[in-house]
């Protein structure tokens, strides 16, 4: 039985990867190419996820402001997923839709590129992320399982997973972000 959840996890996430990603590999470099752009017009990048994406956003985020192959500046990504305080004070309200939307009300304009990892839903606090984006002129960018409904939330752009598998979708949005970082790295830095 183990041997058989392991053979399924693999073949899963191969099925991700070739032929789906594979087959997208305009999109992800237009992608990059658009996170340049931001980043030369003084743009940044801000990160959403709820639950586990929280997460994956943290670490995408922390490849762009650190590093991932090589030794360069920083780049002006941040995860708003690490606000826990804001988080408490917008439950304790029944405002929890609010904790990205606030920050970027505040912190993005018009320069700035919105991207949401989700899963096989979109969590209020994800929907209302990309419609603020979308108000304050920020592209925005949706990577979730094909299955999500992004509804009034339409992104900019929307990179549908063909999976409902938590863990396949995970691991497949932290792949395509840090793609997309050693995209934006090779492209400014030239590696």
């Amino acid at each position: 039985m183990t041997q058989d959840k392991i053979q399924s996890a693999i073949e899963q996430q191969v099925a991700l990867l070739d032929p789906f990603l594979l087959s997208r590999k305009e999109l992800l470099t237009t992608l990059s190419s658009h996170m340049v752009g931001t980043f030369h017009q003084g743009g940044r990048l801000f990160l959403v996820g709820s639950g586990p994406f929280g997460a994956i956003a943290g670490l995408v985020g922390q490849t762009f402001l650190h590093r991932q192959t090589i030794d360069r500046p920083a780049l002006p990504a941040i995860a708003l997923t690490n606000d826990a305080g804001l988080a408490t004070f917008l439950a304790a309200d029944a405002q929890g839709n609010q904790l990205f939307s606030r920050q970027l009300r505040v912190l993005a304009g018009s320069q700035d590129m919105v991207l949401v990892f989700a899963g096989t839903t979109l969590s209020p606090a994800d929907r209302e992320a990309l419609v603020t984006g979308r108000q304050l002129g920020c592209r925005t960018i949706l990577v979730a399982s094909d299955r999500a409904e992004p509804a009034e939330s339409l992104p900019d752009v929307s990179l549908p997973l063909p999976s409902d598998s938590l863990p396949r979708l995970m691991e497949s949005c932290l792949l395509i972000g840090n793609l997309l970082c050693a995209l934006v790295e090779g492209e400014l830095f030239g590696i």
